[in-house]
């Protein structure tokens, strides 16, 4: 019998199989004893040349998992082959790596009692897989967290409104609507945390540039926080230093959401004592300063293990916060993404029972009161409009919702007229002059893209009535839906009074006759209206020039991709030309073209009655003639 010593020697094949391999070989008998290592132990392992060589493989396993191992080795001895077992293996530097061995059995053919171990390193696979379950272990206990988050809420609003229907006392009502609007405050904050995620992490989020003045932002702040504080005796308070009192150019609204996640967290987490919000500035170049922010509070404090993992998603200090203090565990991560995304950092300092320090640094640059657009001033002439007498259809099938909204357009003196389902506010409109319609979605009978459709078809000039969308969904793609079916804009649900007046004023204004941009001196329109992209860009003159430019140029294309398809027959094609050019007519106000496309682009798919197929496409390329002189005219002037 051939003897594993004499094996070893055989200079060639090692050569070629091991010596260069990237792979960690060894050679070693049935009791475990090394015979043969090759060069890639050092690499990975840190044993120089043959230092390995005459002791033990047992002895460099983790002992914990010893036993298992040497059931797995004795395992290999019986077979010609093993695959894939794992085992920790002690380093030089007294650590231990992850590897994993593929055996070959050389008594098979040699008849040697002795094992060829081809191990790789699996420490990062190892590592990854421990990632991998411990995200999903934090995402299964965030589901369970925002499942209970949302339904205290619900829960307590089915309450209230149980209670409230028991005629309770005026100071119960009272009490029992707190409640109720305190639990809805809650539900809206855990539900956009979940969209400003999803947001984020999908790369949708815009950021504005638009001026904004810090004392205000940072009084608006602490007032939304003081009832709170005062309720746990807590001082709260704010330090803007003198140099940073200025108006900046950004996005106020989430420097907003940052701090008030940040000090969100520390009115929930502190007991006693007091929170302090301060912003100085750290460095400043010419018109360019970068903002430092600092929220301290003493609170509870965070364990010095998790400040590592504070901010990522779905994580909290430990599960029991959640439980006793509720709270998505998404707060940290969409403000420190907030932060990164507008270019600054962010980080935490904090002791157990001592307290916390949240800061985080954003560049701005100088703005002056010039830069204040988007929030009404106190001097603006906006803020002293009402809505006195506007005429207002509002189309909702929801008793409670309807209830709501009524209530609030009364404050501001509209006048309103419902409807029921879609069907009722086809009728209404036929028959009634109105301002704007808020259109509800999902309605019985008629559902609200269907309603708008059939308005918009409409040869008078009520088919042309602002209708804003009210929707309980609130993605990109729903907006897009909204507006690719003839509405001019959306409100999602919930809303506040001031989102609705902010809606209402924007229309009564933007899409009045006298319109905020400077008029030009141009030919009487006859198919095109300007309106909707007046309205989406903020009457940006050189944003509607650039989009007038892009229809001058995609157009005659169109033209001849109808009349191609529609000469030679080619019904799929002629839909899908149709089908682009939808979105295009809702830009420049051709919703009557629009029906028109609709409808031929339902003909063109059944690919029945040709003959009114080829009419329709005749009669749009005809339309789009015309819309593309009007464009070149109102380019010329």
């Amino acid at each position: 019998m051939k003897t594993l010593k004499t094996y070893v020697k055989r200079g060639g094949f090692f050569k070629a199989v091991v010596e260069d391999g990237s792979d960690i070989i060894f050679i070693v008998d049935y009791r475990g004893d090394i015979l043969y290592h090759n060069p890639s132990v050092q690499e990975t392992l840190g044993y120089g040349p043959n230092r390995l060589v005459g002791k033990n493989f047992f002895d460099f396993i983790l002992p914990d998992s010893l036993a298992v191992f040497k059931k797995a080795y004795q395992l290999s001895t019986r077979k010609k082959f093993n695959e894939s077992v794992e085992f920790q293996f002690l380093c030089k530097d007294k650590s231990y790596k992850y590897l994993e061995f593929n055996s070959i059995n050389l008594f098979q053919k040699e008849k040697i009692k002795g094992l060829i171990l081809d191990c790789r390193d699996i420490a990062q696979r190892k590592e990854d897989a421990e990632e991998l379950l411990r995200a999903q272990k934090a995402k299964e206990n965030f589901l369970a967290n925002i499942s209970h988050e949302i339904r205290t809420p619900i829960n307590g609003i089915a309450g209230m409104v149980s209670l409230l229907s028991q005629h309770p006392s005026a100071q119960e009502q009272v009490s029992y609507l707190h409640a109720i609007q305190s639990a809805a405050d809650n539900l809206k904050v855990i539900i956009n945390d979940i969209l400003d995620l999803a947001s984020i992490e999908s790369g949708k989020l815009k950021f504005e540039k638009i001026g904004f003045n810090l004392n205000d932002l940072l009084n608006s702040l602490i007032n939304t926080f003081s009832f709170q504080a005062t309720e746990k005796k807590l001082n709260l308070n704010y330090n803007l230093e003198e140099d940073a009192n200025k108006i900046f150019i950004g996005d106020p609204v989430r420097l907003n959401q940052i701090l008030l996640n940040l000090l969100s967290n520390a009115i929930k987490f502190t007991q006693h004592g007091a929170i302090l919000v301060s912003c100085k500035v750290k460095r400043k170049e010419r018109r360019k300063y970068l903002l430092a922010f600092e929220v301290r509070d003493t609170g509870i404090g965070i364990p010095q293990a998790k400040l590592k993992t504070i901010f990522e998603s779905f994580s909290q200090a430990d599960a029991s916060v959640t439980r006793k203090y509720g709270g998505t565990g998404l707060g940290l991560t969409i403000a420190k993404q907030l932060v990164e995304l507008q270019y600054g950092s962010i980080g935490v300092k904090s002791e157990e029972k001592v307290g916390s320090t949240f800061s985080f640094t954003i560049p701005y640059e100088l703005g002056s009161s010039d830069n204040i657009k988007g929030h009404l001033a106190k001097s603006s002439p906006f803020s002293k409009k009402t809505l006195r007498d506007l005429s207002i259809l509002l189309v909702e099938d929801n008793d409670i919702n309807r209830l709501y909204a009524t209530s609030i357009l009364k404050i501001w003196d509209c006048k309103i007229e419902i409807a029921e389902n879609g069907f009722i506010a086809v009728e209404k409109v036929k028959a009634n002059t109105y301002d704007i319609v808020l259109m509800d979605i999902q309605m019985p009978v008629m559902d609200g893209f269907e309603a708008t459709r059939i308005i918009r078809a409409g040869a008078s000039p009520k088919s042309q009535v602002p209708i804003i969308a009210l929707t309980a969904n609130a993605t990109r793609k729903d907006i897009e839906q909204c507006l690719a079916n003839g509405m001019n804009d959306c409100l999602p649900k919930p809303f506040t009074p001031e989102e609705l007046y902010a809606k209402l004023i924007l229309f009564r204004t933007g899409l009045s006759k006298n319109s905020l941009l400077p008029e030009k001196k141009t030919s009487p329109k006859k198919n095109i209206d300007l309106a909707y992209l007046k309205n989406v860009s903020n009457n940006d003159p050189k944003f509607i020039d650039d989009m007038l430019s892009a229809f001058v140029e995609s157009l005659p294309i169109s033209i001849k991709e109808i009349t191609s398809n529609m000469k030679s027959r080619n019904w799929v094609g002629l839909t899908q030309a149709v089908h682009k050019l939808k979105p295009s007519f809702t830009l420049i106000g051709m919703h009557a073209a629009r029906e028109k496309a609709m409808a031929l682009e339902q003909l063109a798919k059944q690919q029945e009655e040709t003959d009114a197929i080829i009419v329709m496409a005749n009669e749009i390329c005809e339309e789009l003639k015309e819309v593309l002189e009007e464009l070149h005219q109102l380019k010329s002037n």
